[in-house]
């Protein structure tokens, strides 16, 4: 009952003081009418006098009436200007930090509960920059001071952040009230007061913690660059290291924008996603997928029948998709494009310095005013006992040494349970292997919901792999032609067979050998980036898997459009790396694809939540093509259709994501799904059913019932 009460009190002292036109006292008007009178009373009772006129300011700063103007100037002419300056200063401080208690008090829980995403960013930016932009805002009394106490109220700032910096940053503009309230009788109106001059000087005075900013910036910037000589003229604008998704869009946009460019790329172009990733793990996944269907061939009313085939055939096919792919990422198009793409390997010689080892042995060094650092990741690969003493494969490895097979692995056991694990365990054993999968974790892919995992799962036990989950690898040996994998599970050694050891364990940065070591470029998991994606040197930006936090394709080249985009016009305007709305996709089957937080996540995050979900089972479509498992489960704020975050378990789940994501980012709830018509029938359909299903969750009850009533008259 305390906010009620509060709010109650407040409110009678607001309506006190104007149904009584207490105002009409806080006049310039009455304030030349009385000081006669009250001089006397100050020189009788001088401590009950300021005594008396502290407390009253601090009521009414804290109130947030009007009238602090006349107060201020009548400081000066009862008090003189130091002893005024004295009295307003602190009172009005007092004041504003009350008003700032009572709005973070009786408000920011609503806020919070309202706009939780969007003041987290805010109170990011306060917790980090907020005495600074507080100080500004308080030199230039332009903005009312009333509604900057408010606001701040609903932000983290400390308050007794709140208090020392408002002390400061509001005495010059309290003793030019002051110094003025000397000189009462000359003063007409209070706009006389703040002549333009004074303004604009005061707009100055604002702007000179944005200058001292920069400044500090600027000498900063100095002091990392010192013990290096930069070049007068530059070989090129920009220079890009690594070719794959980052580095290829960062190098395409500088040569949209007509800047010279130089793309250095040591092994293939196209980086992991083409050559080892997900070009060739989805041209598999589809021909097992196909294997898949010809074996439950009776689902569709057809005979099933066992597939045969070549698997270097199948290999072959892999091998044709890359190749199909790969004109996209050439040097031919990039050259064409106006990109000098350079075989070999690059390394930092100095912030604006790259020293290439060509492919023929030859050496260049080339300078930029800017460098991207785009180096990808690749394959983790864990200590274990043995482990090097066996021929294990990775993701990355893999491909070209299932090319040069005649057959899949007979026995392939898989370290692993996150995406590539799962995806890679499902289409081995559907393509006829004997697959087991090993996982530390209580369960697959724990980034997921707990009912997601269960459905990733069953989906591979299904299909015959063997899913050992809380199982650790303890040491690895090599047992004639095959590898045996000895584990521990609940305190008990297990012996596993194999005939091949694929890791997939996640992947690491490429760190080594770009020269980050020697000139301090902070390293951790992965290069060390500003919001900017600025590392320690302003001009070395770093894009991509090598960056973070997230590998995937489609961030890679995400954060590419930043980093080039700030490399390139950074000296105009900088644009902060934005990751609120990230989707992806795990290509098991069904497909597992999702945006924003999972319930799990919002529960960590103590985040509240509604969830809306609807079935495949029930969707036309989805019956028709016989992919009706799986489901869509929608997070939104409660009582609101906000989207927060959206799961989809089932046939096309990362298509099916693509509205939402597009929603999200663009700040559209549920309501504008289901006011859009989809094409009948298609899987998207599940969308709209989806808004259909929070629309009938959040009804009008009320409102309902008083229609019923309405057509029950018109019935007569």
């Amino acid at each position: 009952m305390r906010k009620p009460l509060l709010l109650a009190l407040l409110l009678l002292l607001v309506a006190l003081f104007f149904f009584f036109d207490i105002g009409d006292w806080f006049t310039l008007e009455a304030l030349k009418q009385q000081q006669a009178h009250i001089a006397t009373l100050r020189a009788e009772s001088f401590w009950l006098m300021a005594g008396g006129f502290f407390v009253l300011y601090v009521v009414m700063a804290a109130l947030s009436l009007p009238g602090a103007a006349i107060m201020t100037l009548a400081a000066g002419a009862f008090f003189g200007v130091w002893q005024g300056l004295l009295l307003v200063s602190f009172a009005s401080s007092i004041g504003a930090t009350l008003a700032f208690l009572v709005s973070r008090f009786l408000l920011r829980d609503q806020v919070q509960l309202r706009f939780g995403d969007r003041l987290k960013a805010i109170d990011k930016g306060i917790s980090r920059d907020g005495a600074f932009y507080l100080f500004t805002l308080r030199l230039v009394p332009v903005f009312p001071f009333f509604i900057i106490n408010l606001l701040m109220g609903l932000t983290a700032l400390p308050a007794r952040t709140f208090y020392w910096v408002s002390q400061l940053g509001m005495l010059p503009g309290t003793l030019v009230y002051v110094n003025a309230g000397t000189q009462l009788a000359a003063i007409n109106s209070l706009s006389g007061i703040l002549s333009p001059a004074l303004l604009a000087s005061f707009a100055l005075l604002g702007l000179f913690p944005l200058l001292t900013r920069a400044v500090l910036r600027l000498v900063q910037r100095q002091k990392v660059y010192r013990g290096f000589n930069k070049p007068r003229h530059f070989d090129r604008n920009l220079i890009v290291i690594g070719a794959g998704a980052a580095g290829l869009v960062s190098a395409y946009i500088a040569a949209a924008v007509k800047a010279k460019v130089t793309l250095i790329e040591a092994d293939k172009m196209g980086g992991d996603c083409l050559n080892t990733g997900c070009v060739p793990s989805k041209a598999l996944i589809r021909s097992a997928k196909l294997a898949h269907q010809m074996r439950h061939a009776e689902q569709y009313g057809l005979t099933r029948t066992q597939p045969e085939f070549s698997f270097k055939q199948v290999m072959q096919r892999v091998q044709a998709v890359i190749h199909k792919v790969e004109p996209h990422d050439s040097v031919e198009r990039y050259t064409g494009l106006g990109v000098e793409v350079l075989q070999g390997y690059a390394k930092l010689v100095d912030p604006w310095t790259v020293e290439v080892t060509l492919a023929d042995g030859n050496i260049r060094r080339l300078t930029a005013r800017s460098i991207i650092i785009a180096a990808g990741a690749s394959a983790a690969v864990p200590s274990i006992s043995g482990l090097d003493e066996v021929s294990y494969l990775t993701s990355d490895t893999l491909w070209d040494a299932m090319a040069k097979r005649d057959t899949p692995p007979k026995r392939l056991l898989i370290m692993g349970g996150g995406p590539i694990g799962c995806e890679l365990a499902q289409t081995f054993s559907r393509l006829g292997s004997e697959v087991t999968l090993l996982q530390r974790n209580p369960r697959l892919m724990p980034k997921e919901d707990r009912e997601v995992s269960g459905w990733v799962n069953n989906a591979l036990s299904n299909d015959g792999v063997r899913v050992l989950t809380e199982h650790s690898p303890l040491r690895v040996e090599q047992n004639g032609a095959g590898i045996r994998v000895i584990a521990t599970h609940q305190d008990q050694e297990m012996v596993l067979e194999c005939d091949d050891l694929l890791l997939a364990l996640g992947r690491k940065a490429r760190l080594q050998g770009y020269g980050l070591e020697a000139l301090g470029i902070p390293t951790e998991r992965t290069v060390t980036t500003n919001e900017y994606l600025e590392t320690l040197f302003p001009n070395i930006y770093a894009a991509g898997d090598v960056a973070g936090p997230y590998q995937f394709t489609h961030t890679a080249a995400h954060m590419a459009w930043y980093a080039s985009v700030n490399a390139l016009f950074g000296q105009f305007k900088r644009f902060k790396v934005d990751y609120s709305v990230v989707p992806w996709c795990t290509f098991v089957d069904p497909e597992v694809a999702r945006v924003g937080l999972s319930e799990q996540e919002a529960t960590e995050q103590d985040i509240a939540y509604e969830v809306t979900r609807f079935e495949l089972d029930e969707l036309d479509r989805a019956i028709t093509d016989g992919s009706d498992q799986g489901f869509i489960k929608v997070l939104t704020v409660p009582g609101n259709d906000k989207i927060l975050g959206v799961t989809i378990v089932g046939e096309h789940a990362g298509d099916l994501l693509a509205e939402y994501v597009l929603a999200m980012k663009h700040k559209l709830g549920l309501n504008k799904i289901l006011g859009t018509i989809h094409v009948y029938p298609t899987l998207a359909e599940a969308n709209k059913y989806v808004a259909g299903e929070w629309k009938r969750a959040h009804a009008p009850t009320r409102t309902l019932a008083w229609l019923s009533r309405y057509h029950r008259r018109r019935r007569g």
